[in-house]
């Protein structure tokens, strides 16, 4: 029996979480999240969507992502899917399936939790005890959402800009969310 299709509501942004089959290594090198921060930006271009915050760990990916339609999400993931796979499973001289069935989504309707998710998916690393910090990690959006990095495929959401007057006062703001004292770091 076919799965029923997961219908998202447009402008609702929507916590993503991809998991490794058997939390399996989905990323192997530099080049590879690379390449699936690119299939992210096409995906997104193409079928409306826009991410505000994202981390690639080694065995699974989140996103907070905002769709612009009701199947924004769905395409997105499908082609990230198909694209990725089939490169990871050339380059690794593999075959069959790399993510753990279906991608899991929560639509965020509540305002404050909005930044907590962002967060929450920005300190990923530092909880896997991989830094002691978001800035020291990569693969995550936190160097751009801290204002260390250029703003590059990467939408503010509208709460994000509610932070202050200008981009240098929004990304203080916005690191004064990462206080880490309560982390034990």
């Amino acid at each position: 029996m076919p799965r029923k299709p997961r219908i998202f509501q447009p402008n609702v942004p929507c916590h993503v979480i991809s998991r490794g089959n058997n939390r399996n290594i989905c990323f192997y090198n530099n080049a590879d999240y690379v390449f699936y921060l690119k299939c992210l930006n096409d995906a997104c271009l193409k079928y409306s969507a826009l991410v505000h915050t994202y981390v690639l760990m080694t065995n699974h990916v989140h996103l907070l992502i905002t769709p612009q339609y009701t199947n924004s999400i769905p395409k997105v993931m499908q082609s990230i899917g198909r694209r990725y796979v089939q490169y990871i499973n050339k380059r690794q001289n593999r075959t069959g399936t790399l993510w753990e069935g279906r991608y899991k989504a929560n639509s965020i309707d509540d305002e404050a939790y909005l930044l907590a998710c962002s967060r929450y998916i920005e300190l990923n690393p530092v909880r896997a005890a991989m830094v002691k910090h978001p800035c020291e990690y990569q693969w995550s959006s936190y160097l751009v959402n801290s204002g260390c990095k250029p703003r590059k495929n990467l939408t503010e959401h509208e709460l994000y800009t509610r932070l202050g007057d200008n981009a240098e006062s929004r990304a203080k703001a916005y690191c004064e969310l990462f206080n880490l004292t309560e982390l034990g770091s």
